[in-house]
């Protein structure tokens, strides 16, 4: 049984490598704001308006246990869950935790160029943003920094890379680092 769980701030590539990594590694992958959606029949955007952060990371904490639970598969988390409840030490005792460490200038140029809608973004200007990403990213580091492994993604821009980045993983996960 394996069970790899990524986590790292939005727009550090967690789901692109998590999808990359489940295919080599013949896991299923499942993105855990993409299983509370399916779950609860509405976007994060839409649980955000209803129910503010609080209400959303207690749903999160829960579907985060669900998931955890599955057996053969790498989980893509959200930036902030590892932030919240006893969510880290939970993951590192399901399985194998992965950081993808990036800087605060990559993260910006990553969430310029995604299509996502991000609530936390949202009516922010790009320099809003990118101060906002800073701050967020100090507060969460120590959170990240949990994980077993960490995994430096500032170069994940080609397809090459992200090969690289999973075959890292893969190694890290089984102990040839």
């Amino acid at each position: 049984m394996q069970r790899i769980i990524i986590i790292g701030y939005m727009g550090a590539g967690k789901t692109t490598v998590g999808k990359a990594l489940a295919k080599a590694l013949g896991l299923d992958f499942y993105d855990l704001d993409w299983y509370i959606e399916s779950r609860m029949h509405k976007t994060v955007k839409q649980i955000f308006d209803e129910q503010g952060e609080e209400g959303f990371r207690r749903i999160e904490h829960n579907m985060l246990h669900e998931v955890a639970e599955f057996e053969d598969v790498i989980i893509s988390c959200g930036g902030g869950t590892p932030c919240f409840f006893d969510n880290m030490d939970y993951m590192n005792r399901q399985g194998d935790t992965i950081y993808l460490k990036s800087t605060p200038e990559v993260l910006h140029k990553h969430l310029q160029m995604g299509k996502t809608v991000r609530p936390l973004l949202l009516n922010k200007t790009a320099d809003e943003v990118k101060a906002f990403i800073t701050e967020q990213l100090s507060q969460r580091e120590p959170y990240y920094l949990k994980a077993q492994h960490i995994v430096d993604v500032n170069l994940l821009d080609t397809y090459d890379k992200i090969k690289l980045t999973v075959e890292a993983i893969e190694n890290a996960v089984n102990g040839k680092q």
